[in-house]
């Protein structure tokens, strides 16, 4: 089944994308925010395009956007499948995504180390990949079956 919950993982990630983008149109409604197009840069950069005005790869932009998150969601679709799920399993799943962004944006040189990013673009970068991480995560943990056993079966607080 790892060939399944790989692409029903894929799917996850889809569901995980459109959630994070529908949250950041949110707020960028009340923080009058721009779009980034940090992820057609990195893009550009890795298939060693020559460098375009940013209205010009918007198609780029959404590529590397949708891309990434789809194809993570494989991962977090076998962490479901292997036990990971979960609200940890998707925390996991958020240190993933992150740490996916910024070697792909450092390494092509397009961004910067998030600690030298102002406290706002932190805090905004963090609650969209956590939408995404936790989204892709609820997504995967319906749609992929664990291994028996796991979560444990608990009694109730109110009966220990």
């Amino acid at each position: 089944m790892t060939i399944g919950a790989a692409l029903l993982g894929m799917a996850a990630g889809g569901v995980g994308v459109a959630a994070m983008t529908a949250g950041e149109k949110l707020e960028q409604l009340f923080t009058h925010r721009p779009n980034s197009f940090v992820p057609g840069h990195t893009l550009e950069r890795l298939l060693r395009r020559a460098s375009t005005p940013d209205e010009d790869r918007l198609w780029m932009n959404w590529a590397m956007h949708w891309g990434q998150g789809i194809v993570l969601g494989a991962v977090r679709g076998l962490m479901a499948e292997r036990g990971f799920r979960g609200p940890v399993g998707s925390f996991l799943f958020l240190n993933l995504r992150l740490l996916n962004d910024q070697t792909l944006e450092n390494a092509t040189g397009v961004g910067a180390p998030p600690w030298t990013w102002p406290v706002d673009e932190q805090a905004i970068d963090l609650l969209h990949k956590a939408v995404y991480a936790f989204a892709t995560g609820a997504a995967a943990d319906r749609l992929i079956a664990g291994p028996a056993g796991v979560p444990a079966p608990r009694r109730p607080w109110s009966l220990r």
